[in-house]
Order: C-alpha cells, then sequence, then structure tokens
C-alpha cells in the first residue's frame, strides 16, 4: 500500500478503497472506505486512542494463501483493520504509523 503523504504533522495510507489519515492538527485519526461508488461515513478516534499497531495475519482456508493486514488497536478495545498486499507491505505500513505516532 503506497504511503500517499508522509510529513511531521500528517501521515496519509492508501489501499485500495480504503484511506487512513493520521492528522497531528486536529488530533485525529481518521479511516475512509468506499463501497462501489459510494464513499461510507468515516470512522475516527483520536491518534491519543491508539494503543498498538501491529500486523495480523491470516490464511484463506478456500485457497491456503497468508492474508497480512495492518492493525491499529485502540485503547476501547475496538481494532482498524487495513488490508495490505502483502507481510512486506503490512510491515513497512506498522514501521511508518509507529514513526508517526513516537
Amino acid at each position: 500500500m503506497p504511503i500517499i503523504e508522509s510529513a511531521p504533522k500528517r501521515l496519509v495510507l492508501k489501499s485500495g478503497s480504503m484511506t487512513l489519515t493520521l492528522d497531528r492538527d486536529s488530533g485525529r485519526a481518521t479511516l475512509q472506505r468506499k463501497f462501489l461508488f459510494w464513499s461510507l461515513k468515516p470512522t475516527e478516534a483520536a491518534i491519543a486512542e491508539i494503543k498498538d499497531v501491529k500486523v495480523e495475519a491470516a490464511v484463506d482456508r478456500a485457497s491456503g494463501v497468508e492474508v497480512c493486514s495492518t492493525a491499529l488497536v485502540l485503547a476501547s478495545g475496538a481494532a482498524w483493520f487495513f488490508p495490505s498486499a502483502g507481510k512486506t507491505d503490512a510491515d513497512s505500513n506498522v514501521n511508518a504509523i509507529r514513526k508517526f505516532l513516537a
């Protein structure tokens, strides 16, 4: 997944129809999704609520392929999953997010 914008105040990641934006000025993390031609209501949380960022891997039972995604775990116990093209892509996303949050 390409990193669209990487600045000290803002990080934007895009994967398919999903966009993850971390903005220090507003203190918000936003996950924007699209379904076909419609933009769904964005999911938002405070950046301070993000407690962990990790790579989640699962095996697709039908094909046997490993599917990786970036997981943002919030203080409330909720988690956002952001799809990745592969394990290396998910690792680079986790590193970029952790660097931004540090």
